[in-house]
């Protein structure tokens, strides 16, 4: 009878052994992928329990056994982050858990460039050519006055010198070229103000010395709009400021055709009539009617062009010419500078 017992017992404890031994099996087997390798687009909706999340795992393919995941999840004491997450059948449970904890959602922004040197028209075909906005809404939204009283209001940089009636564009310099990133619905407003927010961080570090200036944050940009387009290189941006300042000084006109272009509305491409250089409006620097700095900016200038402008090299010279190559030529007087494009010249390398 004692020897029944006992082949009893342990007939008992070898069947709670195997019984442990497959539970641990069949525990680990779970944890492994499901396989096949398919991608599955996962969504956590925003204040989704816990609970439903896992269920939604198993009836999705990604997990094996709900259970087992429930009770992997409560020994974590991680929650699970809302969103939308690209997961796939070879990830194991752990991974899978991990990355909805994670937060790491799928990024659907996109990245847009504006290019420096660039006008606020072509700023304008951007954001047309990457969101659902017409050029119509656009120019509409930066020209809106209770819109850019509000950026007077919200921003350092920006005064009411922007309002001026006689701008071709409110915020033209205004906006930094840059690559960014964008959520696709985003609205213009939440564009342009992305583009200026930049602007104000980069302008930071100059704050105190263009208080300190003789110049308005507005007159600074205006110039460096015009630096941007006058030369390519940062040290050339910084002699052609300081040329600049020279032709100020002493009452010059700056006599720049970056501004003749913009005054008449025509791009590089197009060619410069006589009336155009004698146009007189309040971007022309060609004309005698402009003796100091255009009205508002040209362009968007880059932070070398910003810094030109504020910090100039010192230099003697009230002359600049460019090649075709974009190398910068400067002279002290007149005659120097005739010289140079007469050299220029025989040497095929004149712009015309």
């Amino acid at each position: 009878m004692k020897k029944k017992v006992i082949i009893g017992v342990s007939i008992l404890l070898g069947l709670v052994l195997l019984a442990i031994v497959g539970a641990i099996v069949y525990y680990n087997v779970s944890l492994t992928p499901v396989g096949g390798n398919k991608t599955v687009i996962f969504n956590i909706n925003e204040g989704m329990s816990a609970s439903s999340v896992i269920k939604k795992l198993k009836s999705e393919g990604l997990i094996k056994d709900e259970l087992i995941a429930k009770y992997q999840h409560s020994s974590c004491n991680c929650m699970f982050q809302a969103g939308e997450y690209e997961l796939n059948t070879d990830m194991s449970m752990k991974e899978i858990l991990e990355k909805l904890y994670s937060g790491n959602v799928i990024n659907k922004n996109i990245k847009v460039t504006f290019k420096e040197g660039k006008r606020i028209t072509d700023y304008v075909d951007v954001i047309a050519n990457n969101f659902n906005y017409s050029k119509e809404d656009i120019f509409k939204v930066i020209s809106d006055k209770d819109y850019l009283n509000e950026l007077v209001n919200n921003y350092w940089f920006i005064t009411n010198s922007i309002l001026n009636d006689n701008l071709y564009y409110a915020l033209e310099g205004y906006l930094y070229p840059d690559t960014y990133e964008f959520d696709p619905n985003s609205s213009i407003k939440e564009i342009i103000n992305k583009l200026i927010k930049t602007m104000q961080n980069n302008l930071e570090n100059f704050k105190e010395k263009i208080e300190s200036s003789s110049y308005n944050v507005h007159q600074i940009l205006t110039l460096a709009s015009i630096i941007e387009l006058e030369a390519a290189e940062e040290n050339d941006r910084l002699d052609v400021g300081g040329v600049f300042y020279n032709r100020l000084n002493n009452g010059w006109t700056l006599g720049s055709d970056v501004t003749t272009y913009y005054a008449s509305k025509k791009t590089f491409q197009d060619v410069l009539t006589y009336q155009d250089l004698q146009d007189c409006n309040y971007y022309n620097t060609r004309s005698n009617c402009v003796t100091s700095l255009p009205i508002g900016p040209i362009s968007s200038p880059s932070l070398s062009s910003i810094k030109a402008a504020i910090e100039p090299n010192t230099n003697d010279y009230f002359f600049f010419v460019s090649d075709a190559r974009k190398k910068v030529y400067f002279s002290k007087t007149a005659q120097e500078q005739s010289q140079v494009i007469q050299s220029l010249k025989a040497a095929n390398l004149w712009l015309e």
